[in-house]
Formats: C-alpha cells, structure tokens, sequence
C-alpha cells in the first residue's frame, strides 16, 4: 500500500514545489512507483513534470468533485519517471464547489484510496494557505513533510504549522504525524542559516532530515524546460541532494 505525504508550508516561496517535483523524480530514479497530486491551482508541479497544464483533459479538480477517478485522470510524466494527478486554474473554483458538498474535506482520500495499491508513495503539492486543498491532502496523507529555509521568518511560521497538523490529527486523521522537516536553499557561507539549522535541530531532534537541499540554480533553472532538476542536471549538487533525500525518506518510512 502506498505511503501518502503532503509536502506542506504555510509560507509561500520555501521550495514546496522544487521539493516534491524532484523528490517524486528521486524515489522513481531509486526503483519507487510515484503518484504525484498537484493541488496548487497554479499547476507549476505540473508544468515542472513536463505536463501541460492548459492541454489537461482531466485534472484533480475533477477527482475532488468526483465526476473522474484517479485512474481516469492521473498522466504519465515521461521525464520524471512517476504519474501525475495534474492541476490549473480550474482547481481555484474547487474551493467554492467544495464548501457545501459532504465529505468535502475527504473527497481526496477516497479517490485516492482506489489506487493505493498501485504505488509505492503518493507526495501531495499543497498550495500556501491552510484552504480546503490543504485540508483534503492533510486529511488523505499519513505523514507531512515541511521545506523550510533556515532564517527567522521560517521559525515563526512553522510554530503556527504545526499546531495546525495538530489539530487534523485530533480532529479528522488520526494517522497524521509529521515525518520531517527539510532544510532547502540552504548556503553554509550564511552565519544566520547555521544558527537556525542548529535551533532546528536541538528543538526536534531527529524529525529533521540528514540530507541538506543546497540553494542551487540548476534546479531553479530545471522547469523552464520541463523537467525536475534531477532529470536536467543529475550531476549538479542540488539533483544528488535530492536523489539522497530520496533514499533517507524511504530508509525513515521502512523503520516507522
């Protein structure tokens, strides 16, 4: 059965995208079968796996409204190795179609669960607000993991996140726990990202990852062609950062 992570932070500009694109490519380079969900109505995971967005027939704005199943809708993304559940501007309508319906908040976890058996990991590209999307991956998912850059701003944000996974996990999925926070666009010359790092690290031990994303231009330079960065420029440093992250996060699922 499949391991489903959101990839979540409440703070827009973090690197959740550039993180769950090329984590998807990663665990698929690593031997893994990927289902990536695209719920940021801006499709950018979408387009960064070489999908167009504006050519969808079907997207998860029609899996949420269940008039498609993810078998139905889900593409194949050629470059990066793993199926897509694609999104565009048509999923920002969802948020109001959703509020009177039941179940409005689990409509993603149902879909989802039909194909559970066909994938080793679902990762969830949720948008950068607690919304009804959010909602519906955090409600699907059985672990969070959180980008984050190491500076003030991103401490005070991720206090605020994580009583909001607390209070999903009491209230609507009792398997939500938070399997790790990634530390991206990380520069060791930068006193101030040190100190963070250390404060991450003495504050929750051993949820925070090994594996360090270093702020790296091939992989902001990898959607502009389509293609996650470990696909454009394996050699680079952020694509080996990612493919090792890749290996820490099955290693971390197998011992839970």
């Amino acid at each position: 059965m499949a391991r489903v992570f959101c990839v979540v932070n409440q703070k827009g500009g973090v690197g959740k995208t550039t993180t769950t694109v090329n984590l998807a490519a990663g665990l698929a380079l690593t031997g893994q079968r990927v289902l990536m969900v695209d719920l940021d109505p801006q499709g950018n995971a979408t387009m960064g796996s070489g999908i167009d967005k504006r050519a969808l027939a079907l997207s998860v704005y029609d899996v949420l409204l269940e008039s498609a199943s993810v078998a139905e809708a889900r593409v194949r993304s050629e470059k990066g190795g793993y199926d897509l559940l694609g999104a565009n501007r048509e999923l920002a309508g969802a948020e109001v179609e959703l509020v009177g319906l039941e179940r409005r908040d689990q409509r993603l976890r149902g879909a989802l669960q039909a194909v559970a058996g066909e994938y080793d990991f679902v990762l969830i590209d949720c948008p950068p607000s607690l919304s009804l999307l959010t909602l519906n991956g955090l409600c699907s998912a059985h672990g969070v993991i959180v980008p984050m850059q190491c500076e003030y701003f991103a401490l005070e944000g991720l206090s605020d996140l994580v009583n909001t996974i607390k209070q999903v996990h009491a209230n609507l999925n009792r398997e939500l726990q938070v399997i790790g926070l990634l530390r991206v666009m990380f520069d060791p010359r930068i006193t101030l990202q040190n100190q963070v790092s250390e404060q991450l690290k003495a504050h929750f031990g051993d949820k925070v990852f090994d594996t360090v994303i270093p702020r790296n231009v091939r992989l902001a330079e990898a959607p502009s062609y389509g293609q996650p960065g470990v696909v454009f420029d394996p050699s680079s440093k952020g694509a080996m950062a990612f493919v090792a992250f890749a290996r820490e996060l099955v290693r971390r699922v197998d011992s839970l």
